[in-house]
């Protein structure tokens, strides 16, 4: 019996999606499947993932190139199980995130999202000094906005029925739902939590630990900053219509935060140009992130004023004083 399903979206990750595929294989919860949806690969993923489909759990879905949130929908779609996990093939589970995950939507049937903390790690698979360790009760839409406790799209376990509750069906596409947006390439995941949060009754609880490994990829991190950005723009943009009286009253606040945390990415790629930047405009848009993170906000604009009067060198050891990247 199927319950859960978890869904690796594939492109061209033939150097990380067998240590994925082992730590989804060795989770300890016995009934689930796994949909490795193969997004138009040119290397060797389909072959390896060809090669564990020996383990009668684990099936392949090849599709041109959709991107990120059109993988997933695939594997959604395609999904059997009551409860669907993501896992991106360059990213590791913990034995246990599996059960955890079940046994936590089972005794409370009013959560559709549950998610945990991530621990970050390198590209060779090491522990780093950072981890994401978000709030896990309490979470409103306007927390998912402002901060994403859910954080990355390996993180949460999401019923079927909230999916089936949020789909929806562009014109051009003759038979095939959309749960996650196509059109975003960056800022899909949040575009789809906080759609969850605001238009469904279903509540988003995560459980304790760091049941995610996260990877964070070297360099290019503040090369992308302007993308990022504008893609959370459109994502306010798209979903202001929904309730725009909530959009009005957190927005700012919203985008300070955004500017902080592009800000810290920037810190993290030692961009300085960039960090003093994103570090300005985040002033100038709200301090609300100082009066209600004042620790992290302060480590983070220390750590732009230490770059720029003492070098990067003293930067990644500020940074490991705060509590994540997110």
């Amino acid at each position: 019996m199927t319950l859960a399903t978890i869904v690796v979206p594939a492109f061209n990750v033939s150097r990380t999606l067998p240590d994925t595929l082992k730590a989804l294989l060795a989770q300890t919860y016995n009934h689930f499947e796994i949909v490795v949806v193969d997004d138009g690969s040119s290397d060797g993923t389909l072959a390896i993932a060809q090669s564990f489909t020996g383990d009668p759990r684990l099936r392949i879905i090849r599709q041109p190139n959709r991107g990120l949130a059109g993988a997933r929908n695939t594997g959604i779609a395609a999904a059997h199980g009551r409860f669907i996990g993501f896992c991106d093939a360059d990213d590791l589970w913990d034995p246990q995130k599996l059960e955890t995950h079940v046994r936590h939507l089972q005794a409370n049937p009013h959560v559709g999202i549950s998610f945990s903390g991530s621990q970050l790690i390198d590209d060779n698979g090491r522990p780093m000094r950072l981890a994401q360790k978000p709030r896990l009760r309490g979470v409103d839409p306007e927390h998912v906005l402002k901060r994403n406790p859910i954080g990355n799209g390996s993180a949460p376990v999401i019923r079927k029925a909230v999916f089936d509750e949020i789909a929806y069906r562009p014109a051009h596409e003759a038979s095939r739902d959309w749960y996650f947006d196509e059109t975003f390439r960056q800022s899909e995941d949040i575009e789809c939590w906080l759609r969850i949060a605001l238009t469904t009754d279903w509540t988003i609880v995560g459980v304790p630990g760091l049941l995610t490994k996260y990877r964070i990829n070297a360099g290019g991190l503040s090369a992308s900053t302007d993308n990022q950005l504008a893609a959370w723009e459109r994502m306010v943009a798209k979903l202001t219509p929904i309730s725009p009286d909530f959009f009005a009253k957190h927005v700012n606040a919203a985008r300070a935060y955004q500017l902080r945390y592009l800000c810290r990415r920037a810190v993290s790629d030692l961009d300085l140009s960039k960090a003093r930047m994103l570090a300005d405009a985040w002033l100038q848009t709200s301090y609300r992130p100082f009066i209600e993170e004042p620790r992290k906000s302060l480590v983070t604009y220390a750590a732009v004023v230490a770059m720029r009067m003492a070098g990067p060198r003293t930067i990644r050891g500020m940074m490991a004083l705060s509590a994540g990247l997110a």
